[in-house]
């Protein structure tokens, strides 16, 4: 992604579906690095030939340092269809993580999360706003463990903030595990996303497996 070039897992006429890269931002911003957004559209305009401006809409977000997969509409009308689908939650996220800590078995988590805007950090706060997620342990070991976790809301860094607040930061995560080391990627990965189409309403599906190296190869 890095050098243009992208990875298109599903496209038809109202969306695409691709891999957002680690450390690749999803929209433009002040450091004016390469995103996600500009990297797609120009896909689209050199594969369709286009005059002008490509439209692109952009539904739902990553944190920079994530990777996974995500969703894009290529029309307004669908833009619009999968931002209401959100707000319904009937948009399903699934993620992958590696924990610092051993957790065994299944739970919820609940919270009432505020983010800093000034700061960017989010904490755990009785004026903040309602934050859930549910979690599957797939395998741990004494020091790491490997969750899924179904994002109920989608709050920001609500993952990183919920189980780093029960001393499980996630590995390698800059801002919110004190023992993360410079130079470690975080081990958040967008694994699954499940959503009804915004134009023929058929329920679709897709997944992408985190490539095979430290931490998630621990578990292989």
């Amino acid at each position: 992604m890095a050098d243009g070039k992208v990875n298109v897992i599903y496209e038809d006429n109202h969306i695409i579906v691709v891999e957002k890269p680690r450390n690749v931002l999803v929209q433009a911003d002040n450091t004016k690095d390469l995103d996600l957004l500009a990297i797609v559209k120009k896909y689209l305009k050199e594969k369709y030939n286009k005059p002008g401006n490509v439209y692109l809409g952009l539904v739902h977000r990553l944190d920079r340092p994530v990777g996974g997969i995500m969703i894009l509409a290529k029309t307004s009308k669908a833009a619009g269809r999968l931002s209401d689908s959100i707000r319904r939650h009937n948009f399903q996220k699934t993620y992958l993580a590696v924990l610092c800590g051993k957790i065994t078995g299944s739970g919820v988590l609940e919270d009432y999360l505020k983010k800093d805007e000034k700061t960017n950090i989010t904490r755990v706060s009785p004026d903040g706003k309602y934050a859930k997620l549910e979690y599957e342990v797939l395998a741990c070991n004494d020091e790491k463990s490997l969750v899924k976790i179904n994002l109920v809301t989608g709050k920001s860094h609500q993952i990183r903030v919920q189980f780093a607040s029960r001393n499980l930061p996630l590995w390698g995560d800059q801002k919110y595990n004190k023992k993360a080391v410079v130079g470690e990627q975080i081990a958040l990965w967008a694994y699954k996303i499940k959503f009804e189409h915004p134009v023929s309403k058929e329920i679709l599906g897709f997944k992408l497996n985190p490539k095979s190296e430290y931490p998630w190869n621990i578990f292989n």
